[in-house]
Order: C-alpha cells, then structure tokens, then sequence
C-alpha cells in the first residue's frame, strides 16, 4: 500500500525566519489510519498541519527542501483547489472558517460550490446536521453560538464533503468533557464507516486516546521525536520529556513506583492490565498525607436568586444563589450552553438579571456602570479576537494602564513582567497578526493580569494551550492568588485544571446550579458528570479497579501529592 501522505527529507522555513520550522521530517500515513498528532505549542506541528492541507505553501510562503505527496501527487501542482478536494481541515480558531450567514448555509458552502441539485443539498446539510447535533440551530448565525456549537458546525462543513484526509486542529479546544467524547466517538464512526484517514492534532492527549487512533507521533523542536502505537508510547517517558501531560492514570502508577509496559495496554485505563499494580497503588495511597484545608474568608462576592434570559419565554439562568469568599479559587464547569460564560457576563455588567441581585464586599453591583466593575472585576473572554484591539503586543497588554492614566515607567515595567510570567516576552515587539491561536489567548490574559483586579474571571484560560504554557499561566494565577489574595474564577471544560487548581466546583447544567462541592466529588459522581456534560476523571476507574473504597479521596490524595511535588520542584529550582 501507498501512503496517502508521505514526506522524505522535508524541511519548512517561514520567510521570515533564519531557521526551518520543520526540518529533516521523515513521515508516511497511509489510507485508512487514525493518526494523532502531539507536541508542545511552537514544536512544528501546526505547520506539519499546514503542509498537508495546502496552506503551506500556498498561503504562507518559505523556502521547502525535500519532497512531500499527498494521495501520490505533488501539493504544488494540485494547488490550493485540488487540495481542498483530498483534504478537509477544521481549524482550532473556528471564527476564521465560516462562511455562511447561517449555520444551514455554511455546511451547505462547498455543496454549493459544486453546484448539487438543492434537494439533495438540503437532505446532505440536514443529515450532517444531525449528527453533529446542530440540527436545531440551522437558521442560527454560526458567529451568535457558543464556543462548542461553532466547533461542530466547523466539523458538519468539512464533513458533508466527502474527502480523504480529514484533519482536526485542536477538534477538543473549546468543548465540554462529555461533548468532546462525541465528538471523538463521531470521528471514529466516520473514520470507520468511511474508511477516511484522519488526523488529529490535540493538546488534550488523555481525551484524544479514546479515538483509538493507530498511531501517536510526538512533534518537538521541528523534528519528529516518536512515532509510535499508543501502548508504546505510554511505555515510554517520551511525553514527559517533551513537555506534554500524560494521562493522570498514568502519572498516579508512576507516583505508585510502577512500570508501565506494552503489554499491560496502558492506553486504555478500562482495559489495562492492572493485576500487578493494586498493591501498589494502595500503598501509596495509604502514605499520602492530606494538607488541612484552609478556613473559609470573608465574603467577596454574593448572587442571590438570579434570573436572566435572552428571550422572555426561554430562561438561560434560573435561581442561582451562592458566595464566593476572598481568596478562593473555584472553577464554573457544565456543558456548552448551560448559561457558565452568561452568568460571567452578568457579574461583569455586560447584562443586567431579570431578577436577583450580585454583591462586591456587600455594596450592590446592579447600580455601578460597566467601567465600575471593571476596576474590581476583570474577565478574559473565551475567544481571544473579541478582546483585542491593538497591532502590536505591548500596546494591547498596556491599554487598560494607559487609558488609566498609569505612569510610562510602570506601565513599561509591570507589562514586561506580566509578558514573561505569559511566556510571550520574546514576542513583546511582535504584531498579534502573527501569533497563534494559543498566542493570542495569553495576549487577552496578560491585559487584564496587568491590571491587578480584585476579582478575575478567565472563560476557558486553557483552551488551546500546551502543557507547559498551561502550567506557566496555572502556576501565575496560583501566585496571585496565595500572594496578593485575588479571587479567581475558572470557567472551564478542562477537568485537570479542576482537579488541580480549585478548591471548590460550582456545577450549572441548562441553567440551574447542580451543586457546589470540592472537585474530586463532582469527578467520582457518575449521576452528576452526565447532568452536566462532564466526565469522570480517569483516577475514579483507577482507584476503583484497585479496590479504593473510597475515590474520591484518592483523587484528593493524588491531587495533594502532585502539589507537594511541585512545590519541592519550586525549591530545587
């Protein structure tokens, strides 16, 4: 058999740039294969991405040297349009890939490209519409849907077409835990049904595996570092040395002193072999000694009986009630659409609640204007280009000490500090034009870090971040918090940042708030994670196949322990 993408020798330099991207990539995929593609952000991968879909070097110029084929055939002369007929992408940034003015028009855009006789067009757009679950947002401005809709819209429109390669940049960025489980499930049947080769670049590595892809390729530092079956790789200390996370089941046998093997099937915590592992397990558990939880605050923020709806007669928030004290760190979690970035928007004054009422230290907020708030409450959107509005990075990340009259010295002085503790002081003279997704994201958190607030709301501040930027970014805001008390709230679909970062998890599903309770709770508790679109963390099905009674605790035991670790790596350092 051919590979259907292949490259020998490759190498991609940006004209911009003095050194290859990618350099050296030896790399065949063949027909049919599930390939999932892993490396820590400016590792190469993006571009890897961009040579098989076209944009290399049709959109973004540089020197290759080398060859690559795609379905045998040289992408230079297929061109941009030939390629679009082998390969469909759906791209992280989901904004940047619309086209039509609605959902229904927008799945239907290359149909119509290729001039399909409307009836058929009409039952393609609503076949494909239901199985990526839009079908009832068809008439819906694909710009008006929430960060998980936009995600399978994107998918429906590269989907209704019937290609060769279907390649996924980030499928998992911007959706719940239970949502980005179908969306997976949805690329495995078509992936099986099809016969399609897929590829799948993904931060979210423990997520991704249940694609059951054939092979994982680690990208890092322009080459490619392994490329090997799941079970070989998690065999392997290959993902810790690259700087990308392992599954926590993995992390939590190797804190237990066990070695992980090929032939225990470490991909699959639900079908590994874990007879020789129990023991283990249970002695480290026993051994880990809990830190005493620390007492309650006074109160910094309080909502009382709150109600908001878009439309009179359908209600996105009903009743919610509950206090955050001074100096926590929560996290707000609940499937796409359950009214979580809503609710945010209603603290931040951007609505105002039909009914209830939002306190700061006891003085009502319904009466400060929007530029009152935004003195003690900052937010950072969930998508970074509604945020930005200047070129250049400095300018963005210094506008709020600007537009407040803060000295030039220490505007020049706190935005550099705030760039490096983000990871984007190298790029501080950059335009934003010129950074990724991911980059820009950090642009929008570092804005509003540099402004000290009281209160700072960050909608998906992981979304699209590597390991290591993740942890930089988690780490700062963990800083802030303990240091100077701010109070942060995280509203996320990343389970790990949950589990790691937060003490307490308030829990919303189709406007109503489910509970308020400590993460490794809400993690073990099977009826809870399917009301609301999560799932649970893969050190519940560990503790419970090694015969833990109790695992939630032995979530709070791994969680105490890594933290003691990195603690001990903070003073070693």
């Amino acid at each position: 058999m051919k590979p259907i993408i292949e490259f020998k020798n490759f190498s991609f330099k940006y004209r911009s740039q003095k050194e290859p991207t990618i350099k050296d990539i030896n790399l065949a995929i063949y027909p049919g294969e599930k390939v999932l593609i892993v490396g820590p952000s400016g590792s190469g991968k993006s571009t890897l991405a961009n040579c098989i879909n076209g944009l290399v070097p049709f959109f973004y110029k540089g020197e290759i040297e080398g060859t690559y084929t795609i379905a045998g055939q040289n992408p230079e002369q297929l061109g941009i349009f030939g390629l679009s007929k082998i390969v469909g992408t759906v791209l992280q940034d989901t904004d940047g890939q619309f086209i039509g003015l609605t959902v229904a028009e927008d799945i239907a855009f290359a149909l119509e490209n290729d001039k399909i006789p409307q009836p058929e067009m009409f039952e393609r757009v609503a076949k494909t519409a239901e199985l990526v679950e839009v079908q009832s947002v068809l008439d819906h401005a694909p710009g008006a849907l929430s960060g998980g809709q936009k995600q399978r819209v994107s998918m429906a429109g590269v989907m209704i077409n019937h290609v060769d390669i279907l390649l996924f940049d980030e499928p998992l960025a911007n959706l719940d835990p239970a949502t980005g489980k179908h969306a997976i499930e949805l690329i495995d049947e078509i992936h099986r049904k099809e016969n399609t080769t897929v590829v799948i670049i993904e931060h979210r590595l423990e997520d991704a595996l249940t694609c059951g892809a054939d092979r994982i390729i680690v990208v890092g530092n322009g080459g490619i570092v392994a490329d090997m079956t799941p079970d070989e790789l998690l065999s392997t200390n290959v993902l810790v040395e690259e700087g990308i996370r392992e599954p926590l089941y993995v992390t939590a046998l190797k804190h237990a002193g066990c070695q992980i093997t090929v032939e225990n099937m470490p991909s699959d915590i639900k079908k590994m072999h874990l007879d020789n592992y129990k023991e283990p397990v249970k002695k480290w558990f026993q051994q880990v000694i809990l830190s005493k939880k620390e007492p309650d605050h006074e109160i910094i923020l309080e909502v009382n009986h709150l109600d908001f709806a878009y439309q009179p007669d359908k209600p996105v928030l009903q009743d919610i009630s509950f206090q955050i004290h001074k100096g926590e760190m929560l996290s707000i979690v609940g499937k796409n659409g359950a009214g979580k970035s809503t609710l945010s928007n209603l603290i931040c004054g951007f609505f105002m609640p039909d009914n209830g009422s939002i306190s700061l230290h006891g003085e009502n907020l319904l009466t400060w204007s929007i530029k009152e708030r935004g003195e003690k409450i900052g937010l950072v959107m969930q998508n970074p280009n509604q945020m930005i509005s200047k070129t250049m990075i400095f300018e963005e990340v210094a506008l709020g000490l600007k537009v407040r009259g803060v000295a030039p010295e220490e505007i020049e002085k706190r935005v550099h500090e705030t760039l490096k503790i983000c990871g984007l002081y190298p790029f501080r003279n950059w335009p934003i034009s010129a950074l990724s997704y991911g980059q820009k994201k950090r642009v929008t958190i570092a804005s509003i870090l540099v402004m000290n607030p009281d209160i700072i709301i960050l909608d998906e501040p992981t979304a699209g971040q590597d390991y290591r930027h993740y942890t930089e970014i988690m780490e700062f805001l963990k800083a802030l918090n303990k240091s100077r008390g701010i109070t942060i709230i995280m509203v996320t679909h990343d389970m790990h940042l949950m589990l790691e970062y937060t003490n307490r998890v308030l829990v919303i599903s189709d406007g109503h708030l489910l509970a308020d309770k400590r993460p490794s709770e809400v993690l073990t508790d099977d009826e809870l994670t399917k009301k609301a679109y999560l799932k649970k963390t893969s050190l519940y099905d560990l503790a419970v196949r090694c015969g833990i009674a109790s695992p939630s605790d032995f979530v709070e035991c791994f969680i105490a322990y890594e933290q003691e670790n990195n603690r001990k790596g903070k003073e070693a350092e």
